[in-house]
């Protein structure tokens, strides 16, 4: 059962936007500057800014790979979260960050949308945070199923997208 939280303090959680996972994802370039504009906005307002970066098998941390993607800068004054599975809650120390800063709301980019960012918004609300997710800052890529059918990445954009509104 989701607890309710009282407050209306905000995070700008940043999920992922690690220069392999955004390699070749649904407008990339649209949605790293968007990603862009939320941070920026979220400094200007003094929002806290948390960075979450995934590694595993496929992505070795603090490769290259790795890397926040370039257009992107972590500050000095932000949180950064080490995760290994879907969920940025999941064995990670995010929840300790939001009970730090009081934060009751997430306001949500990044990427992979149908992988981590719903993982991530779903665990959020089950926790009883508030949860906005920015329509037009994250992003996937297409999924070629085994049969031969392809997910477009656009549509479980949109899935995603209508799921949380």
């Amino acid at each position: 059962m989701a607890t309710v939280r009282d407050g209306n303090k905000s995070v700008l959680l940043v999920v992922d936007v690690q220069k392999v996972v955004v390699t070749s994802a649904f407008e990339r370039d649209s949605v790293i500057k968007n990603v862009g504009i939320m941070i920026q906005k979220a400094r200007e307002k003094i929002v806290p800014i948390v960075w979450v970066q995934h590694s595993d098998d496929a992505i070795k941390y603090k490769s290259d790979d790795w890397e926040i993607a370039p257009e992107l800068s972590i500050d000095k004054g932000d949180y950064r979260i080490d995760k290994h599975y879907n969920s940025s809650f999941e064995e990670t120390d995010l929840e300790k960050v939001l009970k730090t800063v009081v934060a009751t709301q997430i306001v949500l980019v990044g990427a992979a949308t149908n992988w981590c960012i719903r993982a991530t918004a779903y665990g959020a609300l089950d926790r009883g945070y508030d949860v906005t997710l920015i329509s037009d800052a994250h992003t996937t890529k297409s999924l070629q199923l085994p049969t031969g059918k392809t997910i477009n990445a656009e549509d479980v954009i949109t899935d995603l997208n209508v799921a949380l509104s």
